[in-house]
């Protein structure tokens, strides 16, 4: 499975590692992700998903079922 955030949609950046010389090499930015299981209330179940810290954030302030709405639209949650 790849690392990506299944409610924010964020994956890992390319970038440059440089020395002290200056001398630049290719380098990935991973994403902070966990593997959660959640209580989702409204269907009365636990759903595990894989979340970066920031998409832990973004269900604590706007709440589970509402994440899970705005995720599914933009295509971020797969099975």
């Amino acid at each position: 499975m790849s690392k990506i955030c299944q409610i924010t949609g964020k994956k890992a950046m390319v970038g440059n590692n440089v020395s002290h010389s200056k001398r630049r090499t290719k380098r990935t930015f991973e994403v902070n992700l966990f593997s959660k299981k959640f209580y989702w209330v409204e269907q009365d179940t636990w759903i595990s998903l894989k979340v970066s810290a920031n998409g832990v954030r973004t269900i604590n302030k706007i709440g589970l079922d509402a994440a899970i709405k705005k995720a599914s639209e933009k295509g971020y949650l797969y099975a």
